[in-house]
């Protein structure tokens, strides 16, 4: 059986060929925890563990990443409304998320879910590479990614 993946560049259902001849590396944005996972985080997350599973039954193996936005603006929010520390608001909702996925038969199949918060230094690091090179910029203490820098910036959206 034949694995199709929609190529948002060309519009087309494309063969799935791995880089790796037996290695195939899967990376999903995941939840960012200020709230309750919903259906719809279900729908996305069921569709995912579908395709692993159909890998590792294929015999790929198979490193699966979600990742975890523990700090974000919307947590700061949700925490200062309920007058909690953010990193505690978000445990709570990571916590209940990871027993929502696991309740669904989903979360056995993560490889790991890395936390934004552990990743703070590189995340840093790589934003002042950007800078250095002239691909993004500050202003009024904010840090923006220069789209004009990217001649193909919205190549995957068909925007002009």
């Amino acid at each position: 059986m034949t694995l199709y993946i929609f190529n948002t560049l060309t519009g087309k259902k494309d063969e799935f060929v791995p880089l790796d001849s037996r290695e195939v590396k899967m990376f999903v944005c995941g939840q960012t925890v200020y709230d309750d996972a919903h259906l719809g985080h279900a729908k996305t997350y069921i569709s995912f563990d579908i395709v692993a599973r159909w890998l590792r039954h294929e015999g790929y193996n198979l490193k699966y990443v979600q990742n975890i936005t523990d700090v974000e603006d919307k947590i700061i929010a949700r925490a200062h409304e309920r007058n909690m520390d953010p990193m505690d608001l978000a445990h709570y909702y990571e916590q209940r998320f990871f027993e929502d996925m696991e309740s669904i038969g989903v979360k056995k199949n993560v490889s790991m879910y890395p936390e934004s918060s552990k990743y703070i230094s590189a995340i840093r690091d790589q934003i002042q590479v950007l800078a250095d090179k002239g691909f993004a910029y500050y202003l009024d203490g904010d840090i923006y990614y220069d789209v004009s820098k990217f001649a193909d910036y919205t190549k995957l959206t068909g925007m002009k």
